[in-house]
C-alpha cells in the first residue's frame, strides 16, 4: 500500500479482507473502560496502547480453535469439541453446514489485494466472553458485506473521517475515524465495534483484524480494546486447544536437561 492513496474505499476493502488473510493468531488482547487520562488522549484520536484494562493471551486457529489464558498463564477457556463428529449438522435440514469456509472461496479484490465484495460462505470466528473480540478478528461490520449499490449520504453502514498509517506495536496499520449510521448492524449487539459518536479504530494491514478501537463522545469516551499480534500463520497443535492434554510436549517450556554428574 506505500504510495496509494488512502480513500474510504480503501478502508472498506480492507475491512473485509480477515478471512483471507490469516489461518491462526497469537495475541495479547486488552478491553474495558480507560483510565480518565487514557480518556483526554482518546478525545485527540489515538487509541491507548497501554490501557489498564482486562488483559487476556490468545489463540485462535481457524475455522474455529480457540484458546485464552490470563497473563500469568491461567486457562479461562479453550474449544473442547473441535475434533467431533459433525454428522447432526448434516442431517439438520439447515443450509448453513454446507458453505464452503471463506478460504476456498474467491472474493473479488481490488488492485491492491484487498476484498471489495464478499462471497457467500461459512464465516465466524470462535468468541470468548461478549464476542468483541471475534468481531475485532474479522471486522467486516465496519464495512459491511459489499459496496452499496448507489453512493449517497449514509447509505454506507458508517461513514469515515480522518484516514491516516500508523504503525501499531510495531505493525503498520490504517487508523480512521467512523461514526456508525442507521445500517450499522454489530455482529454482537451487546458489543459492537462502534460505540454511540464517533469511534477510531486501527486496521493491520498484513491481516485486516481490527487492532484497536476507542470510543471518542459521550458517557463511554475512553472504552474500547487494543490487540498486539504476537504470532501470525504459527502452526498450532489440535493439543492446544483440547481440555485435556494427549500428553504432547508444550513447546512454550523451558525443557530442563539433566546430564548427570561427569557428562
Amino acid at each position: 500500500m506505500n504510495g496509494q492513496a488512502l480513500t474510504d474505499d480503501t478502508f472498506r476493502h480492507l475491512c473485509r479482507s480477515s478471512p483471507w488473510r490469516w489461518q491462526s493468531l497469537r495475541f495479547e488482547l486488552h478491553m474495558g473502560v480507560a483510565t480518565a487520562a487514557q480518556e483526554a488522549g482518546a478525545r485527540e484520536g489515538d487509541p491507548s496502547s497501554d490501557m489498564e484494562l482486562k488483559a487476556m493471551k490468545c489463540w485462535v486457529r481457524r475455522p474455529g480453535a480457540l484458546r485464552v489464558e490470563t497473563l500469568d498463564r491461567r486457562l479461562l477457556a479453550s474449544t473442547t469439541k473441535i475434533n467431533d463428529s459433525k454428522d447432526s449438522l448434516f442431517i439438520s435440514g439447515n443450509r448453513k453446514p454446507w458453505l464452503l469456509p471463506p478460504s476456498m472461496a474467491n472474493p473479488v479484490k481490488d488492485s491492491q489485494g484487498y476484498v471489495v465484495r464478499r462471497p457467500e460462505a461459512l464465516y465466524g470466528e470462535p468468541a470468548y466472553g461478549s464476542g468483541r473480540f471475534a468481531s475485532a478478528l474479522d471486522p467486516v461490520e465496519l464495512a459491511g458485506e459489499r459496496p452499496v449499490p448507489l453512493e449517497k449520504p449514509f447509505a454506507n453502514v458508517a461513514e469515515i473521517e480522518n484516514i491516516t498509517r500508523v504503525e501499531h506495536h510495531g505493525r503498520a496499520a490504517i487508523q480512521a475515524v467512523l461514526t456508525a449510521n442507521n445500517s450499522y448492524a454489530p455482529l454482537f449487539p451487546a458489543a459492537p465495534l462502534l460505540y454511540p459518536g464517533r469511534t477510531v479504530v486501527r486496521i493491520d494491514l498484513e491481516t485486516a483484524v481490527c487492532v484497536a478501537s476507542q470510543s471518542l463522545d459521550g458517557d463511554t469516551a475512553g472504552a474500547g480494546h487494543s490487540m498486539i499480534l504476537l504470532g501470525i500463520d504459527e502452526y498450532m497443535l489440535d493439543d492446544l486447544f483440547e481440555e485435556v492434554s494427549m500428553g504432547l510436549t508444550d513447546v512454550r517450556n523451558h525443557i530442563p536437561w539433566d546430564l548427570g554428574p561427569g557428562a
